[in-house]
């Protein structure tokens, strides 16, 4: 077993931090070539829009059943291997010119990857403590917003400027280059004293106990409706803007460019205001987001652009990405002794739960105007407000050192 050089750990923790937002990246650098790629393969809107839903359904799904397996087998060896794959199978997408063989390849796709960021979650666990765990924590959610940042502006120039193909190949030489660098730089943190012993009926058992918490699945709730508003704009927008407003791959990116600064403003917003009481912060962000739903959706009866569009959308990803780091940390946190299962089934519940709501959506509606997307926003924000009520009657904040 390699074990983490204590004169690495500092280089170490750049790299995980580096590889959280895998998952956010593998989904939305080629969102900009979704309407070419569907061209490409010569199938319909929503057949290509399930690209991204196949990889968020596979990657949520097997995240819930990592986290046990990463408590028991460690995270360095796996985490090697799962690169290498996804490295892989990025090359293999760009040859292969089947729709149902692509799925298949998302698919592996999402397991590697979930086995990737649910060990470099826990790794922080395994590593730190106290409030210098709290910080990094803080921190998840500022470095996953970086892939809706800077993933779709990357992707839009590589659409413009070669084919879909071309971010493909720029996920297979990123995971590539991480695997050297870990390799390298890295090793083991969960030392084998610590591990649990695999037992699939223990496991079930600690997941059960986790989703029975009525404050812990709630704010798994929240948090997989927040982030399907993010899904539900990225795989709409390139359809509305491009086909519908009529600007360029580059427009879409850098729409997306604006609402990834605008999420990860939100997010350090809420480290910044992280002292006080959660129940005031999420009480008024809610608040303020069903206002900005519903102005998005009377703006679009009258005034549908690109302008209206994007400049609402904004303004709901600046609160949604301070409501998503308020609860994600809770929840990262909630378990501290099961940490690999708490932070598989907290990635995975967000995949899995805004999985199905984008499936239910793209499956039984054609977002065709800027209208249907808005009254689509709107449904989803007012799950979102149901269900943080829930949660702040059900939370157990002190006992974590929330208030």
């Amino acid at each position: 077993m390699i074990v983490l050089e204590k004169e690495h750990k500092g280089l170490s923790t750049w790299l995980a931090f580096m590889l959280i937002p895998l998952g956010g990246l593998a989904t939305d650098i080629f969102l900009p070539s979704l309407p070419g790629m569907g061209r490409y393969l010569n199938v319909s809107q929503s057949a290509v829009q399930l690209l991204v839903i196949v990889f968020m359904t596979s990657s949520g799904l097997s995240q819930i059943f990592i986290g046990g397996i990463l408590d028991s087998l460690g995270r360095y060896r796996i985490n090697l291997i799962s690169l290498l794959a996804f490295s892989l199978v990025s090359f293999l997408i760009t040859i292969i010119p089947n729709i149902y063989v692509i799925y298949g390849l998302r698919i592996v796709q999402g397991i590697a990857v979930s086995l990737i960021i649910v060990g470099k979650r826990a790794y922080f666990v395994d590593l730190y403590s106290g409030n210098r765990l709290k910080h990094y924590t803080s921190l998840f959610s500022v470095v996953w917003a970086t892939a809706p940042v800077i993933a779709p502006f990357i992707g839009g120039y590589l659409e413009h400027n070669f084919s879909w193909r071309a971010n493909f190949y720029f996920l297979a030489l990123f995971t590539l280059t991480m695997f050297v660098l870990e390799f390298l730089y890295s090793g083991e943190s969960l030392p084998t004293h610590e591990r649990n012993p695999f037992k699939l009926s223990k496991i079930v058992k600690i997941y059960r106990s986790m989703l029975g918490t009525r404050d812990f699945s709630l704010g798994l709730l929240i948090i997989g409706t927040n982030y399907s508003l993010q899904i539900l704009y990225s795989i709409s927008s390139p359809f509305l803007i491009e086909e519908q407003f009529h600007h360029s791959p580059i427009t879409t990116g850098n729409s997306a460019l604006i609402l990834g600064l605008a999420l990860m403003a939100g997010g350090l917003v809420s480290k910044a205001m992280i002292h006080i009481p959660l129940r005031r912060k999420l009480l008024v962000a809610i608040l303020l987001e069903v206002i900005l739903a519903l102005a998005m959706t009377i703006l679009s009866i009258r005034y549908s652009s690109l302008y209206t569009l994007v400049g609402t959308a904004l303004l709901i990803n600046f609160i949604s990405g301070f409501i998503f780091n308020n609860v994600y940390s809770y929840c990262l946190r909630r378990f501290s002794s099961n940490a690999g299962a708490a932070s598989g089934l907290t990635g995975g519940g967000i995949y899995v739960i805004s999985s199905i709501l984008n499936f239910g959506m793209i499956g039984s509606v054609t977002i065709s105007s800027q209208l249907v997307y808005s009254y689509l926003n709107l449904g989803l924000v007012g799950l979102m407000a149901m269900a943080i009520f829930g949660f702040l009657s059900h939370r157990k904040a002190r006992s974590i050192g929330y208030e």
